[in-house]
């Protein structure tokens, strides 16, 4: 949507453009006997186009190193923090056995024995 309300406008200009610039202009290439006959409007953004284009590799090309430099750096931060996480992580556990369940100190009743009552007697 951005795009649109930026394209809009500059179209319409372009189009402003080369509809009030229609005469016709001679371009020569010096040394040779090349000439060409296009409408000012035309010639003048396709000029601008071309010196548009060398801009943006002049400018790619300029920023060439400082992107190798943060390629470089990116995988330098990420060793560092490779070792940096080996060296705070806890030491590597090694295999226990699992653990008994836990039992209940209580008596284990295997068999009911039968309650004898004591005969009272004399002593």
């Amino acid at each position: 949507m951005l795009r649109a309300l930026l394209l809009v406008p500059f179209l319409i200009v372009l189009v402003a453009f080369a509809l009030s610039n229609p005469q016709h202009v001679q371009l020569a290439l010096w040394p040779t006997d090349l000439s060409l006959e296009a409408p000012l409007s035309i010639a003048i953004l396709v000029a601008a186009g071309i010196f548009f284009f060398l801009g943006a590799l002049f400018v790619w090309f300029g920023t060439l190193a400082a992107r190798g430099r943060a390629r470089r750096a990116e995988r330098r931060a990420a060793v560092l923090e490779a070792e940096l996480r080996a060296h705070h992580a806890p030491p590597p556990r090694t295999a226990r056995p699992a653990p008994a369940p836990a039992r209940l100190d209580l008596p284990v009743i295997t068999q009911a024995r039968p309650v004898t009552p004591a005969i009272a007697g004399p002593k």
